[in-house]
């Protein structure tokens, strides 16, 4: 049975969508079964996995608002164990509709039913709101992960954040734990990402990830080639970021990597091995 992460923040620009497609491809590549659902309207996950924008014929839009069923719109990626739901432009109109509709904060969990068995983790990667898809993807989640970006106000973000999971528990899902917070475009040169690294820990030390996700030119470059950062260049920092937040996410679940190698294509032409 998989298990489900939220990939939730409700600011913008905190790299959601970029953990999103990596931690995805770095789990893929240990073996993992690995479902991507993109919820996001901008449908950046699903452009960032090589799938053109305008090519989707079925999109979460049809499962959410028509009933399809998510077997009839998963796609494949380039990556063997990853499969994507799609989202497209639709889903700008699907928090109206979705409003009248029965059981509203459930049907993202009602949908992904069938097909948990299927998966070994199912990332749902959310708007940068809180809104009903959002809501959605925290009542289908058995977890959320919290990407932080390093900047002054992120401290009062993940207090808001985690004011909105409590009041999601109370209310529509009493097991939903916090992943862990992820601190995301961290820059060691500068005094302000330890400024921020340290805050966080002050106060959610528990929660906080020991991986940290660096700015890295690659990770920024690989969307735009509609690649996950471990086939646009395996050699950068931002690979080994995300390979490392693989191997914790794995440990944390007691799965481990054990003899789960793959050899992985880099972009280049050459075959490179993900390490244990």
């Amino acid at each position: 049975m998989g298990k489900v992460i939220a990939i939730t923040n409700q600011k913008g620009g905190v790299g959601k969508t970029t953990t999103a497609i990596n931690l995805a491809a770095a789990l893929a590549v240990a073996d993992m079964r690995v479902l991507v659902v993109d919820t996001d309207a901008q449908s950046n996950c699903t452009s960032g996995l090589g799938i053109s924008k305008g090519s989707v014929r079925k999109s979460i839009y049809h499962a959410l608002i028509l009933n399809e069923p998510l077997a009839n719109i998963i796609l494949n990626t380039e990556l063997e164990n990853l499969k994507l739901v799609p989202a497209d432009k639709s889903l700008t109109g699907a928090a109206i509709e979705m409003i009248e509709l029965p059981d509203r904060e459930f049907i993202l969990k009602r949908l992904l039913a069938p097909v948990l068995p299927d998966y070994d983790f199912i990332l749902i990667d959310s708007p940068p709101s809180l809104n009903i898809l959002t809501l959605n993807g925290l009542v289908a989640a058995d977890s959320v992960l919290i990407p932080i970006q390093c900047e002054y106000f992120a401290l009062e973000g993940v207090t808001d954040l985690f004011d909105t999971l409590a009041r999601v528990r109370r209310s529509f899902n009493a097991h939903l734990t916090v992943q862990g917070i992820l601190l995301t475009m961290f820059d060691e040169r500068t005094n302000l990402s330890s400024q921020v690294r340290a805050n966080l820990m002050s106060y959610f030390a528990e929660q906080t990830l020991t991986t940290v996700i660096p700015r890295n030119v690659r990770l920024a470059e690989a969307p735009s080639f509609g690649k996950p950062i471990i086939l646009y260049d395996i050699r950068s920092k931002g690979a080994e970021s995300y390979i490392n937040l693989a191997k914790e996410i794995l440990n944390h679940e007691k799965k481990g990597f054990g003899e789960r190698v793959r050899s992985v294509d880099s972009g280049d032409g050459a075959r490179r091995h993900i390490p244990e």
